[in-house]
């Protein structure tokens, strides 16, 4: 592998060429779109005044009551070297500790890919949009809600390489529940570099199978290369009220160690892991990611972390949570505001739904979810395409449309262009009052790439559509998932890496015991 990597154009430019081009032939490359650069300002709703109240409440929060950092000592002693105050596992922060440490951490930073033209810059106005992560359960149209296998994640992986909106290979895009646990991982991050050349993430589970996956790494790129510059991202969740547990910050020092990039994300459920008011839900999760992040500081200064941020709401009638409801939408304005005072790269919401299916609700709470995502301005959008049910399962179709939705987001984050042709006064001096500009020599000029045309909507006469069996969107992102897997070819790959791969992992699986808990 190399250190140079694509830069990235202009959204309209590098989208105007790929309509140009048309859909690809069967078996060639997709598009390589490395991420896309925001033309269009972020949407800032709070005042200066409001801002501080909620820094110092964080700050309030960090200084009295503080946060947990379960069975893990050395954690404890950098905090305490770094002058917290440390009394058994509860540590608090005295005031502008925690933004001095944040200082040394880059405000932006390039994730390198297998393929040079895919790496992504994450932080400043860049956005780069990454598959939903975690599910236990996939769901599809022919065979229902069942648990994730090896087969169903190889699927997502080769769906997420074949389209080219969705710029991150991501990471558990589902669990492969027929994997053991202990060895999973390899699988995963294994299925990643063999049928995509995206960058990706890996596993945070176990700090063994961080190193793991960080190890795998060095053998793609090389043990220096890996050491100088960001290959893979590590997703560390906050077990939010104020606790860091050992498994996460385990993983958290692995990857800082190797200077890779940790993603921060409290998990707060608003009425159970965090007040019901919006205001203190932010002033937490300001106060729980600041201290992951820093914490990254501390292992390795200026290794990249990225600050992110998940806000939901719960059902207080009921206590189940909620997904791409308002108040969280607006919440991820406010934290946008904050990330950015402090010159972090941020990672927010998805396409978030509580819906079982890719239904009307499905869609109408993803919206909601990934415009905020967008307006708030996240550079890293993980859970882009196929949530469903909370996070429980992911969606074959869902994924499918919420791709089609970050298709049309490049185009709405390119904002509009004004120039010459843009402004349009031939057409107006060829068809002047009362005619229609149907055939005029500008429209042919413009025609292809005009507008974003959908790869997944109906927009046919009524007559077409029930003649040709009257699909609805499931139905036709159904057909659209036979046709990108029947397209799909695997990018190539260096035959020795893949080979020190492979003995890598099988090495790795036979030192342990299959654990299936």
């Amino acid at each position: 592998m190399t250190e140079e990597h694509a830069t990235a154009d202009s959204t309209g430019s590098r989208q105007r060429r790929a309509k140009r081009r048309g859909p690809p032939e069967a078996g060639a490359a997709p598009a390589a779109i490395a991420g896309i650069r925001r033309q269009v300002p972020t949407y800032d709703i709070l005042n200066e005044e409001s801002l501080v109240a909620i820094e110092e409440a964080a700050d309030k929060i960090l200084a009295e009551i503080g946060l947990e950092f379960r069975d893990d000592p050395e954690a404890l002693r950098l905090w305490r070297e770094a002058g917290a105050d440390v009394t058994g596992e509860l540590v608090k922060f005295p005031r502008g500790l925690i933004r001095s440490i944040l200082k040394t951490a880059p405000r932006s930073f390039t994730q390198h890919a297998r393929n040079p033209a895919r790496s992504v810059v994450i932080g400043d106005d860049s956005v780069v949009f990454a598959p939903a992560y975690g599910s236990p359960f996939v769901r599809d149209l022919q065979d229902g809600r069942r648990y994730g296998s090896i087969a169903d994640f190889e699927k997502f992986v080769k769906l997420t390489y074949m389209i080219p909106w969705l710029h991150h290979s991501g990471g558990t895009v589902c669990e492969p529940v027929d994997v053991p646990v202990n060895k999973r991982h390899l699988d995963m991050v294994s299925a990643h570099l063999r049928y995509s050349d995206k960058a990706l993430m890996g596993s945070v589970t176990a700090q063994e199978r961080a190193e793991d996956s960080i190890e795998m790494m060095r053998i793609v790129f090389g043990k220096e290369f890996v050491d100088k510059n960001c290959v893979i991202l590590g997703n560390i969740n906050v077990n939010s009220p104020l606790v860091y547990d050992a498994t996460m910050t385990n993983a958290l020092r692995a990857y800082a160690a190797a200077n890779q990039a940790c993603v921060i994300v409290p998990f707060i459920l608003g009425g159970a892991m965090g007040p019901v008011t919006m205001a203190g839900a932010i002033a937490q999760s300001l106060a729980e990611t600041m201290a992951g992040c820093a914490l990254t500081q501390l292992v390795r200064p200026g290794c990249p972390v990225i600050f992110g941020n998940f806000l939901s709401s719960t059902a207080l009638r009921s206590g189940s949570p909620t997904f791409g409801t308002p108040e969280p939408a607006a919440g991820s304005l406010v934290i946008g505001q904050l990330a950015r005072r402090l010159n972090l790269p941020l990672r927010c919401s998805g396409a978030f739904t509580a819906s079982k299916i890719a239904d009307g609700q499905a869609m109408t709470e993803s919206a909601m979810s990934m415009l905020a995502a967008v307006q708030c301005g996240a550079n890293f959008i993980l859970h882009s395409a196929g949530w469903l049910e909370g996070g429980l399962t992911m969606g074959y179709e869902k994924f499918i449309q919420d791709a089609d939705f970050c298709a049309s987001l490049h185009r709405y984050l390119a904002g509009i262009q004004i120039d010459e042709n843009q402004l349009a006064f031939s057409a107006f001096q060829e068809v002047g009052p009362g005619k229609h500009f149907f055939g005029c020599a500008h429209t042919v000029e413009n025609y292809r790439t005009a507008f974003w045309e959908s790869e997944v909507a109906d927009n046919g006469p009524f007559e077409q559509w029930q003649e040709g069996g009257e699909l609805d969107a499931v139905d036709r992102s159904a057909r659209r998932i036979k046709k990108l897997l029947a397209e799909y070819q695997a990018p190539a790959l260096d035959p020795a890496v893949d080979e020190a791969l492979k003995d890598f992992v099988a090495r790795k699986k036979a030192t342990i015991a299959d654990q299936w808990y």
